[in-house]
């Protein structure tokens, strides 16, 4: 026997059988039919990507060498040598934290986007939070389709070697948020 959950219009979308584990997800269609899952991700929503873990914090810092100093010196965190890629304007350090990691930016050169931010933000600060995703090229075209702008129009490899893509903060509630395959 299963045990039925409703969304906020009464309509069936999830079947759990009594031991609670997950059994299937039905979507609701204008017809009134269900579909399944697989059935529904490909002909009602488009593209299939999915969220994962949050991959990193970084934080925009006038001295690379200080934030890195504090994160290693004075929190007892495991920090990385500085790595310069200019492709990106950017000297990074990244920093372990166990579940995810922090990336401290640092500009390297006049015409890095970390100078701007440095300039508005003199004692530097959260710059963006990065989050994984399995299928970048499919949540970039989705994303566009809901009227998300991104900072580039492709997809760019970034400092892990990973394709990602920059969201505007804009249509983010005010945070550059990153994506990068998983």
């Amino acid at each position: 026997m299963t045990s039925q959950k409703r969304d906020v219009n009464g309509r069936s979308t999830f079947f759990f059988p009594p031991s609670g584990l997950f059994s299937r997800v039905q979507t609701p269609v204008a017809s009134g039919r269900s579909l399944s899952m697989s059935q529904s991700l490909q002909q009602v929503s488009g593209p299939v990507w999915n969220l994962g873990r949050l991959n990193h914090v970084a934080i925009a810092v006038p001295d690379l060498g200080k934030a890195s100093s504090f994160y290693r010196d004075v929190l007892g965190a495991q920090v990385s040598e500085a790595v310069p890629l200019p492709e990106h304007g950017v000297s990074v350090v990244f920093v372990s934290l166990g579940n995810t990691k922090m990336e401290l930016l640092h500009p390297l050169g006049s015409d890095s986007p970390i100078t701007g931010f440095l300039q508005k933000n003199k004692a530097g600060g959260m710059h963006h939070v990065c989050i994984e995703v399995d299928n970048i090229n499919a949540a970039v075209m989705d994303l566009k389709k809901k009227k998300i702008r991104s900072l580039s129009d492709e997809v760019k490899i970034g400092a892990h070697g990973k394709p990602v893509i920059f969201l505007h903060p804009k249509d983010c509630g005010g945070v550059l948020v990153e994506l990068e395959q998983a």
